[in-house]
């Protein structure tokens, strides 16, 4: 058959695989292959059964030809069939030995003379080396040496910054500490026509900074252009809709706490496109803390219709019985979801946050310990085992574990909310303030009702101090945030009662009462989100409303103030 022959069918083999009809593709690749005995045609056959799904025979191909010593597209397709046959140990081995250290430099290398004698010059690639060093941190990482996965995962975006998958499984496993991240990313050398992947790879990284430095990083990359047209500018292309974008942003707004704002966005791109998946875990966690159950319902339909081999889809189902309050549901769905994806980490805190909103200590603990086994980088694990020390009573141990928090993630303001918790209990009051009012100096926008708990806390540790002057300015400033607050009226009036103005206490006593009655006495305890590194308790330091101790010193006011200006000769006569 002569040469142009051999190329038409050559183009049947391409033509089939782009139309997804393999079983045409290997056989034709099959006979190309029997007709030539060329490398090229060979790897194509077994590119052809690998897509086929015929994992053992293209490996059996591959191994059988003597060109996988020498070449790393055929090492490299074979150990991608050993990838899809599980068996790891294997696929290492195919892969050759190598070495990585922690910042993910490859060294001592055994097969350095294997060349990749196919590659192409016309189109831009990735990097084989990064392929390889990804497939590395696969293989690993099924095999639970995480370290070594870390490692590899790291050299594989070094080698090729284009090699998306590699940070991607770096940031969702939570596999690094903030610092990391942001090392991770200004050290990777970008070309010239990359500065926008620069710009989007640090926008998908835990975003803790200010609220101006994330707005420009966000503005930055709306502002991106591409001419689809050169010759009409009508026909300029940016990235101001782009859903991953304008995901990352929701995520942005969900670790602020503007959850209502993280709902309406991400509630706008499920509209456009809705199987993004990286949205609707968002919007998921938005409405968990909305309290939106009808919406979960429906979502948690639709995704177990849809997906039901995803953990996300039965993570789903969890968030809705949690939002509903029925926590031994939450916790079956929350299992299932481990059992289906033991490295999604939302699972593995909303199993333990379920336990633990049923105060089940010792099985909230366990789920904890799992997930900071397993996503050394994220410090929600490790800061909800420091609530449940804390909740009994183990503050020294407590605040072991939220100092642990902060050094995987120092950028956090909630987790010095809680070290100033530990402090108040401990009774040092000094280091309270000084951590509340770090908590309120790290807050990257400007202060909103889900930080009126921290302020009342400063308060409250400013009136411990006898510093009742700065005590009421911010008791003052968390009634702005929210005039609903039981604890902030109770915290007002019993300042104005140790300063001996009776009048102004009995009227804030009374507003505590008229607050009881119109607001059902709200729960200063654990509101515990299920998403973002941010889901963390804020814990007001007040008596419950519903306690005695409001009405007792609202009769002690009283009288106080009914003795005040009586002769106190006159007083018992």
């Amino acid at each position: 058959m002569r040469e142009e022959e051999m190329e038409k069918l050559r183009g049947v083999v391409r033509d089939c695989v782009s139309k997804h009809l393999y079983s045409s593709a290997i056989f034709f690749a099959d006979k190309v292959a029997a007709f030539t005995a060329d490398p090229a045609d060979i790897y194509m056959q077994a590119q052809a059964l690998f897509l086929g799904r015929h994992y053992r025979r293209a490996f059996h191909l591959l191994n059988a030809s003597k060109i996988v010593l020498t070449d790393l597209r055929f090492r490299y397709l074979a150990a991608k069939c050993l990838e899809e046959l599980k068996e790891w140990d294997q696929c290492l081995s195919m892969l050759g030995e190598a070495k990585v250290d922690d910042d993910g430099n490859v060294y001592d290398m055994k097969d350095s003379n294997v060349m990749y004698l196919d590659k192409d010059c016309e189109d831009r690639e990735i990097n084989i080396s990064s392929a390889i060093c990804f497939l590395r941190g696969k293989a690993y990482e099924a095999l639970e040496n995480r370290a070594q996965a870390r490692m590899w995962y790291k050299a594989a975006i070094k080698a090729d910054p284009l090699c998306y998958e590699a940070l991607e499984c770096l940031i969702e496993n939570h596999m690094l500490t903030c610092e990391e991240e942001a090392n991770l990313i200004s050290s990777l050398q970008f070309g010239s026509e990359d500065g926008w992947l620069s710009s989007f790879y640090s926008c998908l990284i835990k975003k803790y900074d200010k609220e101006n430095i994330v707005v420009a990083k966000f503005r930055d990359l709306e502002n991106e252009s591409c001419k689809s047209d050169q010759s009409d500018s009508s026909f300029l292309r940016t990235l101001k809709s782009n859903t991953d974008l304008l995901a990352c942003k929701a995520e942005y707004y969900h670790q602020c706490g503007e959850y209502q704002k993280c709902f309406e966005l991400t509630n706008d791109l499920l509209e456009k496109d809705l199987f993004h998946l990286k949205t609707t875990l968002v919007h998921l966690a938005a409405a968990v803390e909305l309290g939106h159950s009808n919406e979960l319902y429906l979502m948690s339909c639709n995704l177990v219709k849809d997906y039901p081999q995803m953990a996300l889809s039965w993570f789903a189902v969890g968030c809705y019985y949690y939002c509903i309050k029925k926590y031994d549901q939450s916790r079956r769905y929350f299992s299932k979801a481990t059992s289906l994806d033991g490295t999604f980490p939302p699972a593995w805190i909303g199993y333990g946050n379920a336990y633990a909103a049923q105060e089940e200590g010792d099985q909230a603990m366990s789920a904890y310990r799992t997930a900071a086994r397993l996503f050394p980088g994220c410090h929600l694990a490790t800061l909800y085992i420091g609530m449940e020390c804390m909740r009994t009573h183990s503050y020294k141990l407590a605040e072991q574990f939220f100092t642990q928090a902060k050094s995987i993630c120092p950028s956090d303001p909630l987790v010095y909310n809680e070290l100033g918790v530990v402090a108040y209990h401990m009774e040092e009051y000094k280091k309270a303030v000084w951590w509340f009012e770090k908590t309120l100096a790290l807050v990257p926008t400007t202060l909103s009702e889900i930080w009126e708990s921290t302020v009342v806390n400063l308060a409250h540790a400013y009136r411990k101090l006898k510093m009742y002057r700065e005590a009421i300015s911010y008791y003052e400033k968390a009634l702005a945030l929210s005039t609903r607050s039981v604890s902030t009226y109770a915290g007002l009036a019993y300042t104005y009662h140790l300063q001996d103005d009776f009048t102004t206490a009995i009227a804030y006593y009374h507003k505590v009462s008229n607050c009881a009655c119109i607001h059902d006495n709200e729960p200063m305890m654990h509101s515990i989100q299920l998403l973002r590194p941010m889901n963390i308790v804020q814990e007001a330091l007040w008596l419950k409303p519903d306690d005695q101790f409001c009405t007792e010193m609202l009769s002690w006011a009283l009288i106080d103030e009914s003795r005040r200006g009586v002769d106190p000769s006159l007083e018992f006569r």
